[in-house]
């Protein structure tokens, strides 16, 4: 019997790895201008994160500047050359795999969406008048204050923990409701911080779905919705400010005959999709954002294939959601993200578990770079994806990475183990 989702390739439905070149893409001209959040919406969370910078300083002793911004790390002619499949190849990495407090990319959103609430509630309640520095938000009346309003999230592990670790230097209660597949460590990481967490024997969209409904309507709390979050959505947005900048110092050129091809991993989508809206209205045409997913959990794919009139999941096409990489472990992407940057989304590569070691294992040994799972996983679409599209060789190729410095030693060393020789 036919599932009747027609536009869903048949590697895809067989969990096979699959480039899939978007046949929805537009023209960045075409889409920008009739969405929700532009340059200024994108603009204004940038000068929050920057009105908060005194306060992240403070609160955070590796942060001298409160700037929360990764490094951009240019590759070695020959682990290019690997990464890319062929020699000459110009590929820089954003680490955000070793982002300062949370070690992962969900502090672009996670820890954003709490200084939102906390600036809201501080201007509500007169605690944080016009010209205050906002490092007043970490005396003792500020924190009694914040201690009596509860954060909570649904998360795999790397949005609880930046959402967590933010919210409870603040003094926030913090609830983070999990899926069976979240990491022990990750869920033991969590506790250590104070938070509160709550196990689900679902996936990652039954945790989000048991948060949402516990949290609706409580004047006390603030549910962040991974799923449907704009504060998220922006904050992760800004990112492409950091890049633009650090592109800059490196001199490297972004325009049409120098194109920029950027790998992005993708969970529920509202990291790589932040990323690809701030960078599509700072480049336009000239940056080309490549999703990257696992084979069981295509989430965007299969929603982008199959069209935007109704959410569908990988359930539906007989996909079981069962990857290593627990990040990218989501069933149904956010509607949010496919209906906003879908058509500005070059291609999605899916990617298996095996090659996802194999990289994780290469770029240790080769660049050592600390990575999850997860992490590795635009990596491994860098190669297949140049394959089928050879003439998109040219320009600067930018892996961004997500997750795996805070990743403990013994975890590691497991995933390093794994790497096929």
């Amino acid at each position: 019997m036919s599932d009747g989702l027609n536009g869903i390739p048949d590697a895809v439905r067989a969990g096979q790895p699959t480039v899939w070149r978007n046949p929805h893409g537009r023209p960045a001209a075409e889409i920008l201008p009739g969405l929700a959040y532009g340059l200024a919406e994108v603009a204004e969370a940038e000068a929050r994160w920057r009105r908060f910078d005194p306060l992240l300083a403070r609160l955070f002793p590796e942060l001298a500047t409160g700037r929360i911004d990764s490094p951009l790390l240019c590759l070695g002619p020959d682990v290019a050359a690997h990464v890319a499949g062929f020699a000459g190849a110009r590929v820089l990495v954003k680490a955000d795999h070793d982002l300062p407090v949370t070690g992962c990319i969900k502090a672009r959103g996670g820890v954003y969406e709490v200084l939102v609430q906390a600036e809201a509630l501080a201007r509500r309640g007169g605690w944080l008048r016009t010209g205050d520095s906002y490092a007043r938000l970490a005396e003792p009346d500020a924190r009694d204050a914040f201690a009596a309003y509860t954060i909570a999230v649904g998360s795999t592990g790397n949005l609880g923990f930046s959402v967590g670790v933010m919210a409870r230097a603040l003094g926030f209660a913090v609830e983070v409701h999990m899926s069976h597949d979240a990491k022990a460590w990750k869920k033991q990481r969590l506790r250590d911080l104070g938070a509160r967490v709550v196990e689900h024997a679902g996936d990652y969209g039954s945790a989000v779905a048991a948060a949402r409904a516990a949290f609706a309507d409580r004047p006390d709390a603030h549910f962040v919705d991974d799923e449907s979050s704009v504060d998220l959505f922006l904050g992760y947005a800004t990112a492409a400010f950091d890049l633009r900048r650090q592109l800059a110092e490196a001199e490297v050129t972004v325009d049409g005959a120098n194109p920029l091809h950027v790998y992005l991993p993708c969970g529920v989508g509202g990291a790589p999709g932040g990323v690809t809206l701030g960078l599509k209205l700072l480049f336009g045409d000239a940056v080309r954002c490549i999703f990257v997913e696992p084979v069981a959990a295509p989430c965007l794919l299969v929603q982008l294939a199959e069209g935007l009139e109704h959410p569908v999941s990988v359930y539906d096409i007989g996909l079981d959601n069962r990857t290593a990489a627990d990040g990218l472990a989501v069933s149904q992407a956010s509607m949010l993200v496919a209906g906003t940057v879908g058509p500005l989304v070059e291609a999605v590569v899916t990617v298996e578990d095996t090659a996802l070691f194999t990289w994780l294992r290469d770029l240790w040994e080769q660049a050592g770079l600390r990575l999850e799972p997860s992490a590795a996983a635009a990596f491994a679409a860098v190669g297949p994806r140049l394959t089928l599209s050879p003439e998109a060789r040219g320009g600067t190729h930018v892996v961004w990475t997500t997750g795996g410095a805070l990743l403990p030693e013994a975890e590691f060393r497991t995933a390093l183990g794994l790497g096929i020789r």
